[in-house]
């Protein structure tokens, strides 16, 4: 019982060594005026249905040898990766055990991208269908934009719902209801144009719950200084989305047909559906798994506090103008995303003339380096704030980044000579966009923490409708004026603009 109550102390942090078969347990101290003791317990056997409450990681060497004994030293502490020696009958074994908090974010970073892989499968399998019955380039971007017509309206509702029932439950309903949605696709597709638009939409309103429940569900599970590596960890799995989806939906659409990239991608995210309802919660106080020593870091690092009341009104988030600085740049950044993610395949393959297949690799590869550069940029930020600097500051050179450096990538990509050279600009372009992740998308969460799924959903809807007009209208430009130039210079004046109000208006001071 000794080392039982020792092992679940209150203190997060601790040595333990074991010296032959009685352990010498050892408190050190850390910043704290602890005295040094020694306990001998005896042995200690674990079973299976034992497990370890704090979280820790390797600390020193293992020391010198004594007899025939052997010691080892481990040190714990309430952050990183849970990990322990088990040691009985002689023999040592090795369990690695990860902080809940952790699992929690890699679960959203799955369902983040089976979200985008849905997203992205009918960007690909467009192309045949549009050859099929012979669509035009203005009725393909209407196809393209039918997504975002459910997406519009249900980001608003989603977000407030969120606030209220919390990210679990809403999130999984919206995974359920898309996840069939993308099933029923193919069938749409060969019944009629109307069923596919209809379908397309149902899709969408399923899944404009997912941007505000990830954002409530980590601004619960991890402390301020943690929050944007968390995001770029969710994002990352977003952005990998597309490559996911442009790179197997090809190859399924050449050796099963239309159906083969449905039917795998729902599955996928009614597999996902079981182990959720499971294992997650919407707040870490009521999870059973999580540690006691992990549940107080989380709270100690927490500044933004939810208030209990009524949520303030529509009219007085809009009165505010940090409020329409997280509007407005969630707007140009979903009107640039989403001409990029929908497009892409088709720029290729008409302005170089390369096939579906190779369109889906040059295609692919900006996402998988912005998946990468946006865990980077929430690492980036989480480093500032550990410094020193305001919050303000660091959310206003996050999102400079994040348009500016898009907005010369793609001037330049007017440019490209060559399908390389045009995916390195795209490439680029991506990967600077992805520090907007750090930026406003983080921001809704500082700004307004106890409305942030209601403010989340008006931005979202704001920028559902500027994707719409960007996708239907890159396919107006393209069939009027023959070419992407036009279009991609009206994206990057609209990219330096926004930069510009957002340095002028935007804070990471709580406003609501």
């Amino acid at each position: 019982m000794a080392a039982k109550s020792q092992l679940h102390s209150s203190n997060p942090s601790c040595f333990f060594s074991s010296q032959s078969n009685s352990p010498n347990l050892k408190r050190t101290r850390l910043g704290g005026a602890f005295k040094t003791r020694n306990l001998l317990v005896k042995p200690i056997k674990w079973g299976s249905q034992q497990s370890l409450s704090f979280s820790y990681k390797l600390g020193r060497k293992q020391q010198q040898q004594r007899g025939s004994g052997r010691s080892s030293v481990i040190k714990c502490t309430a952050e990183g990766i849970e990990r322990g020696i088990l040691i009985g009958g002689g023999e040592s074994r090795e369990a690695i055990l990860v902080g809940e908090r952790y699992k929690v974010v890699a679960l959203l970073a799955c369902v983040m991208c089976l979200c985008n892989a849905d997203r992205v499968v009918m960007s690909v399998a467009v192309v045949p269908l549009a050859a099929k019955f012979g669509w035009s380039s203005s009725f393909l971007g209407i196809v393209q934009s039918s997504f975002l017509w459910g997406y519009i309206f249900s980001s608003v509702i989603g977000g407030a719902l969120v606030d209220k029932y919390g990210g679990k439950k809403v999130l999984a309903w919206g995974v359920a209801l898309w996840s069939l949605s993308t099933l029923l696709t193919p069938w749409a597709a060969t019944h009629s144009t109307a069923s596919l638009l209809a379908v397309r939409a149902f899709f969408g309103l399923a899944e404009g719950v997912a941007m505000p429940a990830m954002s409530t569900l980590t601004s619960r599970w991890f402390p301020s200084h943690e929050r944007a590596s968390a995001i770029g960890i969710c994002m990352g799995g977003f952005h990998l989305g597309n490559v996911v989806g442009l790179l197997l939906t090809p190859i399924m659409l050449s050796t099963i047909g239309i159906s083969g990239p449905f039917i795998l991608f729902s599955s996928l995210g009614l597999l996902w559906l079981s182990t959720w309802i499971s294992k997650v919660t919407n707040d870490p106080c009521d999870s059973p798994f999580v540690s006691k020593s992990e549940l107080r870091l989380i709270q100690a690092g927490k500044s933004d506090s939810v208030k209990k009341g009524n949520p303030p009104s529509l009219q007085h988030l809009l009165s505010k103008l940090p409020s329409w600085t997280v509007i407005i740049a969630n707007i140009t950044n979903n009107w640039g995303y989403f001409v990029l993610l929908s497009w892409m395949p088709i720029y290729f393959n008409t302005v170089f003339n390369v096939n579906l297949k190779q369109a889906a690799w040059f295609s692919a590869v900006p996402w998988g380096t912005m998946a990468v550069s946006g865990y980077m940029a929430g690492k980036a930020s989480d480093s500032l704030i550990k410094a020193g600097y305001s919050l303000t500051l660091v959310r206003k050179i996050m999102q400079s980044i994040g348009f500016i450096g898009p907005g010369v990538s793609l001037l330049c990509l007017n440019y490209a000579k060559s399908p390389a050279v045009a995916a390195v600009l795209i490439t680029i372009a991506l990967s600077l966009s992805s520090f907007s992740q750090a930026g406003y998308l983080l921001n809704i969460q500082e700004i307004a923490p106890d409305c942030a799924g209601f403010l989340h959903g008006i931005a979202n809807s704001a920028g559902t409708l500027a994707a719409i007009i960007s996708t239907i209208g890159t396919g107006y430009f393209v069939q009027w004026l023959g070419s992407f130039q036009a279009f991609l210079t009206v994206t990057a004046g609209l990219y330096f603009v926004t930069t510009i109000f957002w340095n002028l208006y935007s804070t990471g001071e709580r406003v609501f």
